[in-house]
């Protein structure tokens, strides 16, 4: 992001930060793309400068196709879910292929800058964690050697995990509190549900089924259905059970607040060994960030910037185009700061 004197403005360029006038008021939206009406707007409203989006945050507008993508499929899940509890295998092979166009997306253009909706509904919930979990456990499996059939099998596998969920009441899916035991014991069967739903499919291979059965297992053996230990549980779902985790604590649910994007990555470290295969734990550390590219963040400075490139092996500390100074509240020249070179600054927060 850049800051641009609205002498120097010109069409077809997209505002990076929302304008408001004096008063407060709105005056234009962060993404709205220039014109020459917008530009005479501008000046008509006293406005001198603006922050437009620049070439180092290209992976902004990546990461913005793949959400359109993933809003289409987010439209139709419910649509998939109901056809594929009925058996029927033409509506079901129908359906799959709204998935296969996500995972093709993914494989062709994707990038690993995931963004997390805040969600509140159980069924959007449900749905939108399916396909977080999906598109991350194909990043995963990519940065893992996986590709073709094998990698689209993984994708399916993580996007359908929580197919199981669609015949668990609503009241436990949902509720504020902590569950009863009999309350967890009915949740946990989902898993059984996903099973049962699937394995009626001659389209779904035994690894996706497998990885949709087996995503609570843990690596110690003390997960469920099956208490499986290690290298017993598959693959498939030794991969799908860390983006499970780290999707369901990065959204907000009517019981708790979101975790925040360190505090996610860091449960899925320490629990390496314990409730994941460290093998892939280590691969999940050098193929995801911490804060993506794009981000907007909050230094313990005061300062405001974006993330525009990243420190490989250092996913917590990437270099910020600083572009506002919350303590001065005044308008500054855009600078990088390098987290890695400036240890004394941390981020405070995403914003």
């Amino acid at each position: 992001m850049k800051m641009v004197f609205l002498r120097e403005l010109e069409p077809d360029q997209i505002i990076g930060k929302s304008v408001y006038n004096n008063d407060g008021k709105l005056l234009i939206k962060s993404g709205t793309k220039t014109t020459r009406e917008v530009i005479n707007f501008l000046r008509k409203s006293m406005v001198f400068f603006v922050y437009v989006e620049d070439d180092a945050l290209d992976d902004i507008k990546i990461n913005e196709e793949l959400d359109k993508v993933k809003i289409n499929t987010l439209n139709k899940m419910p649509e998939v879910f109901d056809e594929l509890l009925t058996g029927d295998e033409k509506s079901a092979e129908k359906s799959i292929d709204i998935i296969y166009n996500l995972v093709d997306y993914i494989v062709a253009d994707g990038s690993t800058n995931i963004n997390l909706y805040e969600l509140k509904s159980y069924d959007e919930y449900t749905y939108i964690h399916c396909i977080d979990t999906g598109i991350m456990a194909c990043f995963l499996g990519k940065s893992l050697g996986y590709g073709g059939e094998r990698l689209k099998a993984l994708s399916v596998s993580g996007i359908l995990h929580d197919i199981g969920k669609i015949k668990i009441p609503s009241e436990i899916i949902n509720k504020k509190g902590k569950l009863t035991e009999e309350e967890f014991n009915a949740l946990k069967l989902h898993t059984q549900y996903g099973k049962e739903i699937i394995e009626k499919y001659k389209t779904f291979s035994d690894n996706v089924l497998k990885g949709i059965y087996e995503h609570h297992e843990k690596y110690d053996g003390t997960g469920y259905p099956l208490g499986l230990k290690g290298k017993e549980i598959s693959e498939f779902a030794r991969i799908i059970s860390i983006c499970d985790v780290f999707t369901a604590v990065s959204a907000n649910r009517s019981y708790r607040k979101r975790f925040t994007p360190n505090e996610a990555y860091e449960l899925i470290l320490s629990g390496s060994g314990s409730s994941f295969d460290p093998d892939i734990v280590q691969k999940f550390r050098m193929t995801f960030f911490v804060y993506p590219i794009g981000s907007c963040v909050k230094l313990s400075n005061g300062a405001e910037g974006y993330v525009v490139k990243q420190n490989e092996s250092f996913p917590d500390k990437p270099i910020i185009r600083v572009t506002y100074d919350t303590v001065t509240s005044q308008p500054i020249s855009p600078y990088e700061v390098n987290l890695m070179e400036n240890l004394n600054l941390v981020i405070k927060e995403v914003i």
